[in-house]
């Protein structure tokens, strides 16, 4: 008669003794790829059990998946750390886990002081089936109107307050990060525009003035 399997538990936490790290639900890892020429994958995870001896640790994980994994594949607006939470989820062995990751908020990725290689960010859940995006819309920048993306230099318009690559605005990098102040060109001829008419009204006053004074 076989032996009836053990019946397998939920661990509270788990140390992977190849890395000397603890992993728990929530956390997000790096995960060893089947093929040893991609990069490590991406998952967060769950749930983690084991079986009645706990020699069999399971991870429960939901991927992200990286920009040229998805239907779309990566766009120019795509940072090279971003990646996407999916829909997809698996069941892998803690074994595979290469390192512990940090998976940022978009925001607060874009205040880091430096970026390491266990670094990254998520502003986009994925479905893995139908290649939609939530949120399906962000907000755009620059005369090119495109998302931002926090791998590339950017200047803001003291007057508008919007964003441009230096490209953009004929601009090389350098000239973009030696900038103390900058002006758009629409803001730039918006200022012209007024200062030509603050003018214009000096001189119509002047005119008046003079006007009344030669009636005298």
């Amino acid at each position: 008669m076989a032996k009836a399997k053990a019946p397998r538990r939920t661990l509270d936490s788990y140390t992977v003794k190849s890395i000397n790290k603890t992993i728990r639900a929530g956390d997000c890892v790096l995960m060893r790829p089947s093929d040893p020429s991609k990069p490590s994958y991406v998952a967060r995870v769950e749930r983690i059990e084991s079986d009645g001896r706990g020699t069999n640790v399971k991870v429960h994980v939901r991927w992200y998946y990286r920009p040229e994994e998805s239907i779309g594949g990566r766009r120019q607006f795509h940072g090279s750390k971003e990646v996407f939470l999916s829909d997809h989820y698996d069941i892998q062995s803690a074994d595979t886990i290469e390192a512990k990751c940090t998976v940022h908020t978009f925001k607060s990725y874009t205040k880091l002081d430096a970026v390491g290689n266990e670094d990254f960010f998520c502003r986009f859940e994925y479905n893995s089936s139908t290649g939609a995006f939530n949120p399906d819309r962000v907000a755009v920048y620059c005369k090119c109107e495109m998302p931002y993306n926090p791998d590339d230099l950017m200047v803001q318009c003291e007057g508008c307050t919007d964003w441009f690559h230096p490209t953009c605005i004929d601009m090389s990098v350098d000239e973009a990060k030696r900038l103390d102040h900058f002006f758009c060109e629409s803001c730039s001829a918006e200022g012209k525009k007024l200062q030509n008419s603050h003018s214009a009204s000096r001189l119509v006053a002047d005119t008046k003035v003079d006007t009344k004074r030669r009636r005298r």
